[in-house]
């Protein structure tokens, strides 16, 4: 029977063994060759020795790098450094030649540009070996965590014909014939005639759905694909990503900025406990401080300001000198830099930034007595800036109906949604975590197209 690598390393010498996997290296001495195996169970590789005078020779010049092979040995104490056991072969079947002058992945520093190029292959380094088992675990422990809490996981529609954050950047889903579209009266797309009867896009946000949950089974969380039609290619947007959305009703502000702080200290909690090898090979090739960064936000309370506190900050920052590429006010939305140099260089440490202008954030958000601000938080990250948004929701059908009305958003589409505060409204809160954005800041990894397998950005859907 098979054993992963893994656990072979882990075993004691002298057992019978069957390992199966890609050749990392291939490294020939006088006597024997020792090949460096690996199956994606690890970050490390096992070492087998294959004699070189012996009736496997003649298969030792099929084996390159990338090849996949079937060893069976015995397991025996490594006289080497590095591992405690290695296999001495006794039998090897070549499931897989590779070429070793086309493989793209060769025994030397790969860029992550280049590698972004390749991306159905990058998954045999070790550098995303180590990102997409940390990716796997981290939705384990989003689920673990809230299956813990008495949450209901709620699946909430890829397809919609609401715009959740009033953006309009969608991505249109239609089945009419492009060539051709049919018209209305108006000289639009006559959309009764589309699949769905209706315009409809994919989702950029599961939730007011996920308030229609919370306001019926109290608690919820949806994990899956949203998009966004967002035309930027930075190292910090993706058009499809994964999005963490708990909705909690009963909870005010404080209640939800309780929640994701503790959300997110036990996700980090994990990952150090759970992924502890891959964190120290990211650790040690791309970011010596991420272990004590990622152990730093676990031992310490994250700093809640509000946005007003927040500009005045930055105003002082400004006046002893330093520089902004953005400019500095009451009302606008913080850029990166910003939210950066409150965590980074102010304060230390995480900040949930709270009661920011209603002008720049969505409809639904509860208002504060004030008219102007609404009780909305961003938890922001060293490295990453907001990772984490969310708000109270508002509970007042009166103001919400205005408030959609102010920003002239269409409200045919909306009667669903406003039943939930006709019906047995309620107070209720919720955020969303990118998930991504998440393992940025796990991983210490610098751009979001690498830590998620097959990246969708602007003029780039491959694979």
């Amino acid at each position: 029977m098979r054993s992963k690598v893994k656990d072979l390393l882990g075993m004691e010498a002298g057992r019978e063994v069957l390992a199966k996997g890609w050749v990392r290296t291939k490294r020939p001495s006088k006597e024997v060759a020792f090949i460096a195996l690996n199956d994606g169970s690890t970050i490390k590789n096992i070492q087998v020795v294959v004699d070189r005078s012996g009736e496997l020779a003649e298969l030792l010049p099929k084996i390159s790098t990338g090849t996949c092979i079937a060893v069976r040995g015995t397991l025996v104490e490594s006289v080497g450094s590095g591992q405690a056991v290695e296999i001495k072969a006794s039998g090897i079947e070549i499931y897989g030649e590779c070429d070793p002058v086309r493989y793209p992945l060769q025994k030397k520093d790969t860029s992550l540009e280049y590698l972004r190029t390749v991306a159905h292959l990058r998954p045999r380094t070790n550098t995303f070996g180590a990102v997409y088992r940390l990716r796997s675990q981290m939705a384990f422990a989003i689920h673990e965590y809230f299956h813990s809490k008495g949450f209901v996981y709620l699946n909430t529609p890829l397809i919609t014909a609401s715009d959740a954050e009033g953006a309009g950047q969608m991505f249109q889903v239609t089945t009419l014939d492009l060539g051709n579209v049919p018209k209305d009266k108006k000289g639009g797309p006559d959309y009764s005639k589309d699949f769905f009867g209706r315009q409809t896009s994919l989702t950029v946000s599961g939730q007011l759905e996920g308030e229609l949950g919370a306001t019926a089974l109290g608690e919820i969380y949806t994990f899956g694909p949203t998009f966004r039609a967002e035309n930027s290619n930075t190292p910090r947007h993706l058009a499809e990503f994964w999005m963490i959305e708990p909705e909690m009703a009963f909870y005010d502000i404080k209640d939800n900025m309780d929640l994701a702080e503790d959300f997110i200290k036990s996700l980090v909690r994990y990952a150090l406990e759970h992924c502890r090898e891959d964190i120290d090979f990211l650790c040690q090739r791309y970011d010596n401080t991420l272990v004590e960064r990622l152990e730093g936000v676990i031992a310490t309370d994250f700093v809640r300001l509000g946005y007003t506190e927040g500009i005045e900050i930055l105003k002082a920052a400004v006046a002893a000198g330093h520089q902004f590429e953005y400019p500095v006010e009451w009302g606008i939305d913080l850029q990166s830099e910003h939210e950066r140099y409150l965590v980074e260089q102010h304060f230390g440490k995480p900040v949930i930034l709270t009661d920011y202008p209603k002008d720049i954030k969505a409809f639904y958000m509860k208002q504060n007595e004030d008219g102007k601000t609404v009780r909305a938080m961003d938890i922001l990250f060293p490295k990453i800036g907001e990772i984490i948004g969310g708000s109270e929701r508002e509970a007042d059908l009166a103001k919400l109906e205005k408030r959609i009305d102010e920003l002239k958003m269409s409200r045919r589409g909306l009667e669903w949604y406003l039943d939930t505060r006709r019906f047995g409204s309620c107070p209720h809160s919720g955020f969303g975590l990118g998930f991504e954005r998440l393992l940025l800041f796990v991983t210490g990894m610098q751009n979001i197209r690498d830590v998620i397998p097959f990246p969708r950005t602007p003029k780039n859907a491959e694979f």
